[in-house]
C-alpha cells in the first residue's frame, strides 16, 4: 500500500471512529475510565494540556497519532527547522524560530541566494534593539527638546500590531511598564486624533512597523503623526521622534528616519509570527529588555520541546490533533478561546490572525481544492467576561463549540481571594460543559425550591443543559514573560502542524490582497465630483449613497 492510500485510510478511519454510536459522549467516557485525566493529558515543565474533556478515546488518539505519522509530520518538522522553503507559494522559509534562538543555535533559512545563518542575523538585530532600548530608558536617546520619552506609539496593522499589543498588555498590566505604550492600527482617523489629543509630542517616541513601508493603513497613520510632530516641534524634530521597523531603507529615509533608527528583518519572518523580531520593539520599550528576553526564552523552550518530543507527549502536536478531531471528525466549525487572565484579553484576537490567516485556506499545497475542512472560526474573550456574553450559546446553543480554557495557578497580584473565584469559574465552566444538567435534575431542584408543577412543566426545558460539550484546559503555574513566550509558541506550532495535516500553506496570506487592490480602485470614486467607475451595481449604488450623505453627489 502506498503512502497516499495509507494517509487516505487514516483520515477515513477518523471519520469512522466519529460515526460510532455514542462517539460524541464525554461523560460516559469518564464513567468507563476514571483515569482519563492522566491518559489524555500531557505536560511540559509546569504547562499542562488536559484534553480529557473531549470525546477523544484511546482508539481516536491512536488514529490521530497514526494520521500524524502517515502525513510525515516528522519530516515536515525537520524541514521547518532546517529552514526549507515551506512557504511554497512565496518560495520562502518560515524561520520565525530563529528570532528567539541564540546566535550559537545556527538555525539557517533557505533564500534565493542560498542558506543564511538566521540565528546570527536575528542576534545581530537584537543587539541593535537592545542598545536602542537601553538608550531610551536611560534618557541618552530622547526627544528633540531634550525631554525623555515617556510613551511609545506603535503604528502598524495585522501582525505588526496584534502580537506586540497582546504581549505588551500581558507584560505591563499588572505592574506597569517602563514606558506607556499606545497602539495605532485602524486607518480610521479617530485613533490618531485621540493620540494627538492625549499625548505630549515632546515625550512621544513613534515606531512605524511596516516591512515594505507601503502598507496603506500604517503609512496613512504614520504621516498623520509625522505632521503632528513637525507642526508641534518643527520639521527637524521628526528624526528624533521616529524609528522604523522595516526593510525599505529608501522609503524610510525619505520619510525622515535616520538609518540608525531602522530595525529590519528578513522575508522568512511572516507578519503574524513576527513579535519576536524588531516588530516587538514596543514590547521591549514598554515592558523592559529583561521581560522581552524572557519572552524569547519561553518561545525557544517550546521550540525545543516541539522539535524533539514524541508526538504522544508533544503539546503543540496534541493540541493540533484535538483540533483536527473536532473540525474533521466531529464537523465543528468554531473554536472559542477563554483565557482566565485579564492580561490575555487580546490573546483571542491575536489567535484569530495567527490561525485564520494561516490556515483559512481552501486550496491545498498541490494547487487543488483542499481535500478536507480547514481552519475553524476562532473567537474568544477573557473569563469571566465571556460567561456573561457568548457562553450562553456554548452551553445551550444548537451548535457545539469546543473551548480552550487557559488558567494560571498563581496570580500576579495580591488579591488571592479574587484569583480563587476566577479559578473556580474557569474550572466550573469546563465542568459544566462536560456534565450538563438533565431534565430530571432540573425538575427535582425546582420541586425542592417549592416551584409549582405547572411552572416546572413550562420552565424546566429551558434550564436543561445537554452537556458533553468538549473543552481543553491549559494550566500553568503563573503567567510571566517566559510562560507567555511558551504559550504563543505553542499555538504557533499548533497552527503549522494543522496546516501540514490539512495540506495548506500556513505561511502565505493571499486572501488579504484582493480587498486592498479593489480599495485602491474605489478610493478615487469617493472624491467630490468624480465619475463613478465600473463596479458591481451594489458597490456603485453605495458609492453614490455615501457621496450623497456627504453632500458630494
Amino acid at each position: 500500500m502506498n503512502s497516499e492510500s495509507v494517509l487516505s485510510g487514516t483520515w477515513s478511519r477518523l471519520v469512522a471512529l466519529a460515526a460510532r454510536p455514542g462517539a460524541r459522549a464525554i461523560r460516559a467516557r469518564f464513567a468507563a475510565d476514571p483515569a482519563r485525566p492522566r491518559r489524555f493529558s500531557a505536560a511540559h515543565g509546569d504547562m499542562l494540556l488536559d484534553f480529557s474533556k473531549t470525546a477523544i478515546d484511546g482508539e481516536a488518539l491512536v488514529g490521530l497519532l497514526d494520521l500524524a505519522h502517515a502525513a510525515d509530520l516528522d519530516g515536515f518538522r525537520r524541514r521547518l527547522f532546517a529552514g526549507a522553503m515551506v512557504n511554497t507559494t512565496e518560495h520562502r522559509a518560515a524561520m520565525h524560530m530563529a528570532l528567539r534562538s541564540r546566535a550559537t543555535d545556527r538555525l539557517h533559512a533557505s533564500t534565493a541566494a542560498g542558506q543564511e545563518d538566521a540565528s546570527a542575523i536575528a542576534a545581530h538585530e537584537r543587539a541593535l534593539m537592545q542598545r536602542f532600548v537601553a538608550g531610551v530608558h536611560d534618557g541618552s536617546i530622547h526627544g528633540a527638546t531634550g525631554e525623555a520619552f515617556d510613551t511609545v506609539v506603535n503604528v502598524g496593522i495585522g501582525g505588526s500590531d496584534l502580537g506586540p499589543l497582546m504581549a505588551t498588555e500581558a507584560l505591563t498590566m499588572a505592574h506597569g511598564g517602563v514606558l506607556h505604550a499606545r497602539f495605532l492600527s485602524n486607518v480610521d482617523g479617530t485613533g490618531a486624533a485621540a493620540i494627538m489629543r492625549e499625548l505630549d509630542p515632546e515625550r512621544t517616541l513613534i515606531l512605524v512597523a511596516s516591512k515594505t513601508f507601503t502598507t496603506d493603513e500604517t503609512m496613512t497613520n504614520a504621516r498623520a503623526l509625522r505632521a503632528w510632530i513637525a507642526d508641534s516641534l518643527g520639521e527637524a524634530a521628526v528624526a528624533s521622534h521616529f524609528a522604523a521597523l522595516s526593510t525599505n531603507l529608501k522609503a524610510v529615509s525619505t520619510f525622515g528616519i535616520a538609518d540608525d533608527r531602522v530595525f529590519g528583518f528578513r522575508d522568512w519572518v511572516g507578519g503574524r509570527f513576527s513579535l519576536w523580531s524588531p516588530v516587538g520593539l514596543s514590547i521591549a520599550l514598554a515592558a523592559g529588555w529583561e521581560p522581552f528576553e524572557a519572552l524569547l526564552e519561553g518561545g525557544r523552550d517550546m521550540d525545543a520541546h516541539f522539535r524533539s518530543a514524541d508526538f504522544a507527549d508533544n503539546l503543540p502536536v496534541l493540541l493540533a490533533l484535538v483540533g483536527i478531531w473536532h473540525v474533521n471528525a466531529m464537523g465543528y466549525g468554531n473554536q472559542a478561546v477563554l483565557a482566565y487572565d485579564d492580561r490575555l484579553r487580546r490573546f483571542p484576537a491575536f489567535l484569530q490572525q495567527l490561525e485564520m490567516e494561516s490556515n483559512g485556506k481552501s486550496i491545498g499545497l498541490d494547487g487543488q481544492p483542499a481535500a478536507s475542512r480547514t481552519c475553524p472560526v476562532i473567537f474568544g474573550e477573557p473569563g469571566t467576561n465571556a460567561q456573561h456574553s457568548f457562553m450562553q450559546l456554548i452551553h445551550q446553543g444548537t451548535q457545539v463549540v469546543p473551548v480552550d480554557f487557559i488558567l494560571a495557578a498563581e496570580p500576579d497580584h495580591d488579591r488571592p481571594d479574587a484569583h480563587r473565584i476566577l479559578a473556580a469559574n474557569a474550572l466550573a465552566q469546563a465542568a459544566a460543559l462536560l456534565r450538563g444538567k438533565s431534565r430530571a435534575d432540573v425538575e427535582a431542584e425546582m420541586r425542592a425550591s417549592g416551584v409549582s408543577e405547572a411552572d416546572i412543566a413550562e420552565i424546566a426545558p429551558h434550564r436543561v443543559f445537554n452537556g458533553d460539550r468538549p473543552s481543553t484546559t491549559i494550566l500553568v503555574h503563573r503567567l510571566d514573560a517566559f510562560t507567555l513566550g511558551r504559550l504563543i509558541a505553542l499555538y504557533e506550532h499548533k497552527v503549522a502542524v494543522q496546516g501540514w495535516l490539512w495540506q495548506v500553506n500556513s505561511f502565505d496570506q493571499w486572501g488579504v490582497e484582493l480587498g486592498k487592490v479593489l480599495a485602491r480602485g474605489i478610493l478615487p470614486d469617493l472624491a467630490p465630483g468624480a465619475a463613478i467607475g465600473a463596479h458591481d451595481p451594489s458597490t456603485a449604488a453605495l458609492i453614490a449613497r455615501f457621496r450623497g450623505l456627504r453632500g458630494e453627489a
